[in-house]
C-alpha cells in the first residue's frame, strides 16, 4: 500500500480530543480556577466556598463542551509537514478522506441516498459519546446517535501485539468497517434491523451479527475502489493497494472473529455470544465486497429485514 505523498490531507474530517483536558488545566482556565481556590482558602466562609463550587460547575460545563468539540490545531500542523504520510495520525486521516470520498460518490448512484460526512473522533483513554461513555477498552465503534466514529489510536497496537494483526492495512480496514456502519445508518439498514430486533428479540443477536458482516463487506467494497479516490484537488490518495494489503485485511478479519477471540480467551466457541461473526464469515464477506466491488453484493440479511 502506497499513499500519495502529494495528496492533500483534510483534517476537518476528524475531531481530535486527545489530551485536551490536560492542556486546558495547564492553560488560562486552570490558572484562573487555581487562583480563585487560593483566594477562597484565605478568605474562608461559606459564601466563598459556594462561589468556588459554582465556578467549578460552570467551568466543568465549559471543559465538557470544549473537549467534546476537540482541538485540531496540533494535528493540522502535523499533517501540513513534508513527511505527513509517514505519521500515524495523518495516514489515518487520509484513509478517512478516501473512505468518505468513495461513499459520497457511491451512495447517490447505488442507494439513491445522500452521503453526509461523519467525523472520526480521535481520543485517548476515555471520552463522552452520544452512545454513552467510552474508553480505550471499548475499541473502535460508530455511534448512530451522534453519527460519529470513535477511535483511540492505541487500539492499533493492541491489534498488532495482542490480536495478531500487525499489517498496516489493518488500520484502513478497521476504519472502513466503522464507516460501513455509517452507510447503514444513512440508507436505513441499521434502523430497519433495530425494528426487527424489537419484534423478534430471540433473533436480536443474529441480526446484529448480520449488520457487522455487512459492514465488513462494505469495507471490502471500499478496498476494491480505494485507488480511484481523490482529494479535493483531484489528486489520487492511494498510489497502489496490493494483493498483500488485501490479505492483511483478511488476516485482520480472521484475528478479530468471535470464535477466534473466544478460543484465545480460553472459552468454548459459543455462537450465541457472537457479536461480529466468526473469523471465516468475516473473511468471507470482506472478500465478497472486494471481489465484486459492488455494494449490492453485500446483502447479509437476505429476507431477515
Amino acid at each position: 500500500m502506497r499513499l500519495n505523498k502529494g495528496a492533500a490531507i483534510d483534517v476537518s474530517q476528524v475531531t481530535d480530543r486527545r489530551g485536551l483536558i490536560g492542556r486546558l488545566a495547564a492553560g488560562p482556565a486552570g490558572w484562573l480556577i487555581s487562583l480563585i481556590l487560593w483566594i477562597a482558602g484565605r478568605k474562608g466562609g461559606l459564601p466563598a466556598v459556594l462561589a468556588v463550587l459554582a465556578l467549578l460547575f460552570v467551568g466543568s460545563l465549559g471543559v465538557h463542551a470544549i473537549t467534546n468539540r476537540g482541538d485540531n490545531s496540533a494535528i493540522t500542523r502535523e499533517c501540513k509537514s513534508g513527511n505527513a504520510t509517514d505519521q500515524l495520525d495523518c495516514r489515518n486521516v487520509l484513509y478517512i478522506n478516501s473512505i468518505q470520498e468513495y461513499w459520497s460518490e457511491t451512495l447517490p448512484t447505488v442507494f439513491s441516498a445522500t452521503y453526509t460526512e461523519s467525523d472520526t473522533v480521535f481520543f485517548s483513554g476515555r471520552t463522552n459519546t452520544g452512545c454513552g461513555n467510552a474508553d480505550s477498552g471499548t475499541g473502535p465503534f460508530y455511534c448512530p446517535v451522534d453519527k460519529l466514529v470513535y477511535l483511540d489510536l492505541s487500539f492499533y497496537k493492541e491489534l498488532a501485539n495482542q490480536l495478531g494483526a500487525p499489517g498496516e492495512f489493518a488500520q484502513p480496514y478497521v476504519l472502513a468497517h466503522e464507516y460501513g456502519h455509517h452507510v447503514q445508518d444513512l440508507v436505513g439498514t441499521e434502523a430497519a434491523m433495530r425494528r426487527v430486533q424489537k419484534r423478534n428479540p430471540d433473533e436480536a443477536n443474529k441480526l446484529s451479527v448480520m449488520l457487522e458482516l455487512q459492514a465488513d463487506c462494505y469495507a471490502g467494497i471500499w478496498a476494491k475502489n480505494a485507488t480511484g479516490t481523490t482529494d479535493a484537488k483531484g489528486n489520487k490518495i492511494f498510489e497502489s493497494i496490493t494483493d498483500e494489503d488485501i490479505q492483511q485485511g483478511l488476516d485482520t478479519a480472521a484475528a478479530i472473529g468471535d470464535d477466534t477471540l473466544q478460543k484465545e480467551a480460553g472459552k468454548p466457541v459459543d455462537e450465541q455470544g457472537f457479536t461480529h461473526g466468526s473469523s471465516a464469515d468475516r473473511q468471507k464477506w470482506f472478500r465478497t465486497g472486494h471481489d465484486s466491488g459492488n455494494p449490492r453484493s453485500c446483502d447479509t440479511f437476505g429476507n431477515s429485514i
